[in-house]
């Protein structure tokens, strides 16, 4: 039984598909660094800036009523904060980083797809004049209907 789930696992585990997502998960890894530096120093001090020097991490509310300067402040006191700023600051982070993934991505599909001159997008696929299904412009015969197309 276990001879037999080891090499399931082993074929899993060879196929490209695995290879493919732990290279992706890695390069996943190592942007989410880019992308935290980029919100942390680059995105957030002009925001900062523009709210008069709001530190978003330090934004926060005691649980028990009562005003504190700084958020070490209210927990060296040992209150129960609800520190909403770091919430903030995640949403911007995922934000940003969402943004940035959906560029990257979308900047591939389109020098996949190509591009003509102009800026849009290249058709790559024709429709068979006999069977009306999408075929590839670089096809001879239609691989639906078998007619030679030109």
């Amino acid at each position: 039984m276990f001879k037999n789930l080891f090499n399931e696992f082993k074929d899993f585990a060879s196929k490209g598909d695995m290879i493919s997502l732990a290279i992706g998960v890695v390069i996943g890894t190592a942007f989410k660094g880019v992308i935290d530096s980029l919100v942390s120093d680059i995105i957030m001090p002009p925001i900062s800036y523009l709210t008069n020097r709001i530190d978003f991490g330090n934004l926060f509310f005691a649980l028990n009523g009562k005003d504190y300067l700084t958020l070490q402040e209210a927990n060296q006191a040992g209150v129960a904060v609800v520190t909403y700023g770091n919430f903030l600051n995640q949403i911007i982070i995922f934000l940003i980083t969402s943004l940035a993934i959906f560029l990257f991505i979308y900047k591939i599909q389109s020098m996949v797809k190509g591009k003509s001159k102009d800026g849009s997008l290249k058709e790559n696929t024709k429709n068979c004049k006999y069977c009306d299904m999408k075929v590839s412009i670089k096809a001879t015969k239609c691989p639906y209907c078998t007619s030679n197309i030109k």
